[in-house]
């Protein structure tokens, strides 16, 4: 892989991570019960895809 695509795998890594975070302030923020839950562990799938996406761009 060249170092241009290192470098936008590497963006949307951060950007997936990003995002779980989000949806996680929103999740805890603004929902409850069984939604508050799915919307946890969608998260929680996003910020594992973004970290496999930065592992990627770093080896």
């Amino acid at each position: 892989m060249d170092g241009l695509t290192k470098m936008w795998v590497s963006f949307i890594g951060i950007g997936l991570m990003a995002l779980s975070a989000i949806l996680v302030v929103f999740a805890r923020s603004k929902t409850r019960g069984w939604i508050k839950g799915i919307l946890t562990l969608v998260a929680f799938v996003i910020l594992l895809l973004g970290m496999l996406y930065s592992f990627i761009s770093i080896v």
